[in-house]
């Protein structure tokens, strides 16, 4: 687990300031913010959130993918430990390694509370951060969310970054570790025949095409998907709507996505990259989640009513208050704390229904 004394003397203050506003009153945070509540859509961004988005440093307000990669890795995992605050106990957690498409890749295990019901499922976790960004420990209390509140194991996986380690690398990092996960879930204390993927952004988009690629062979139990990108091709209203100040920028969505195929020869519609374009029948069950405030919303909704189109069970669930990322700030804000344990709550229930 990651020491948060370790960040930079500035970030911890103001990671620490965060957290203490974030006990205010919605009122008090709304005029911290210096601006009366954001509304578009019909929709209201949450007190916290608009907050945070006005404390944001220039640095921190750059797009997310500027920058040299490493430099920019650095700056968001500070940036995400720094109000990360106190983690929530889960019935053990342990860091290994697991098998990727080409050699091991670090894992974090997480295992429910002794009390729960018969054998649970086990969650193969992607994060999110754009295919660039991330790790284990920007997603850790997530993770522990998603494992105490939906009763299940979770593996959370740090699959090969681009662009380093561009297209196929995570998909093939992806499936491997799913294959893993189902020949090791009775070892890890799971069901081997409650083998679920999940993501966030792009991890979202890692776990759905897992679940595209491996349908016709061993395919996962089910698919929990946190506001992924789905379509590089079709505009969406949302790309305009959410363009700037709501952390990820459509700038940020297309280098994104340019730096995780660029020079691979893929298109921009092929499945494996752009799901929707793909054959979505008899899929994984799935659960998608999208954010009111963000450049993916629109993304993840039409992809979410493309599976049940195609006939794939699927349940979709917006936070018309949150923004892009909202899992990640979970002690910062009291509205994504209690998004991240309601999806979790309802991802239980899909799993054991």
């Amino acid at each position: 687990m990651a020491d948060v004394r370790a960040l930079p003397l500035v970030d911890r203050v103001r990671g620490r300031l965060a957290l203490l506003l974030a006990g205010l009153p919605d009122t008090a945070q709304y005029r911290l913010s210096r601006r009366a509540p954001i509304r578009i859509d019909g929709q209201t961004l949450d007190p916290a959130l608009q907050m945070l988005t006005a404390f944001r440093p220039a640095k921190e307000s750059a797009p997310l993918s500027a920058g040299q990669p490493e430099r920019a890795r650095t700056r968001f995992r500070n940036e995400v430990l720094s109000v990360q605050g106190p983690l929530t106990p889960v019935g053990a957690v342990r860091d290994l390694t697991v098998p990727g498409g080409d050699g091991p890749l670090p894992a974090r295990h997480y295992a429910p509370p002794e009390d729960s019901d018969g054998t649970p499922p086990l969650l193969v976790y992607f994060h999110g951060g754009g295919f660039m960004l991330g790790d284990v420990d920007t997603l850790d209390e997530a993770c522990r969310l998603l494992c105490v509140h939906g009763r299940q194991h979770v593996v959370s996986v740090a699959y090969r970054l681009s662009p380093e380690n561009p297209f196929p690398a995570a998909v093939e990092d992806g499936i491997a570790a799913l294959r893993w996960a189902q020949a090791s879930a009775a070892a890890l204390g799971a069901d081997p025949a409650r083998v679920a993927v999940g993501g966030d952004s792009a991890g979202g988009n890692l776990a759905a095409v897992v679940a595209l690629v491996t349908r016709d062979d061993h395919p996962p139990a089910a698919q929990l998907l946190l506001y992924p990108p789905t379509d590089r091709v079709r505009p969406v209203p949302s790309w305009k709507l959410f363009d700037e100040g709501f952390y990820l920028s459509l700038a940020d969505r297309m280098r994104f996505h340019d730096l995780y195929v660029g020079g691979t020869g893929v298109a921009d519609d092929d499945p494996r990259v752009s799901p929707i374009y793909g054959d979505l029948a008899a899929l994984a069950p799935a659960l998608v989640v999208s954010a009111g405030f963000d450049v993916l919303r629109d993304e993840a909704e039409n992809y979410a009513r493309a599976l049940a189109a195609a006939g794939t069970p699927t349940l979709l669930r917006r936070e018309p208050s949150m923004a892009h990322g909202f899992v990640q700030l979970t002690n910062a804000s009291r509205g994504a704390r209690r998004a991240t344990i309601a999806i979790a709550a309802q991802w239980r229930e899909m799993l054991n229904g």
